[in-house]
């Protein structure tokens, strides 16, 4: 069954998530998993690309835009369901993508402007019977 993990960030920004998801991804690839971050649109992934060159400082986020095509990178991007069953899901997105359950684990980023939603979202995956893990996060970011 997929594991429900709910960052709750200290941070009224909401880009604090994208880069916090960077440094989520970069956790999960070191451990060798597989990583889809699922975002809103078009747009919000070119943003979310845009960031990985960059972001944590000094480091490259080895991903790719999601496509048709098999990606040999062990982080994917994109706003449509995606071929990878397996490893962290992270949602950026504004709803709970349907095909969150092929994951090993889901990622909820929540910054404080958005704990209603985040609140929303716990419920629906404890309602489910998901297993649920909360980190709240302070002084995350050096």
């Amino acid at each position: 069954m997929t594991r429900a993990d709910f960052y709750i960030l200290e941070d009224e920004n909401p880009d604090a998530a994208y880069r916090f998801a960077c440094r989520l991804c970069l956790k999960a690839i070191s451990s060798g998993s597989k990583v889809h971050l699922h975002l809103n649109d078009e747009k919000s992934v070119s943003e979310m690309d845009e960031l990985m060159w960059h972001y944590p400082k000094g480091r490259f986020l080895p991903h790719d835009i999601l496509s048709k095509s098999e990606s040999h990178y062990p982080i994917h991007l994109g706003h449509d369901e995606p071929t990878l069953e397996e490893g962290l899901l992270i949602n950026l997105a504004k709803e709970i993508p349907f095909f969150f359950g092929r994951f090993d684990r889901i990622a909820e980023i929540i910054v404080k402007s958005q704990l209603s939603m985040g609140r929303d979202r716990y419920k629906y995956y404890r309602d489910r019977g998901y297993p649920l893990h909360h980190h709240q996060l302070n002084e995350w970011e050096d």
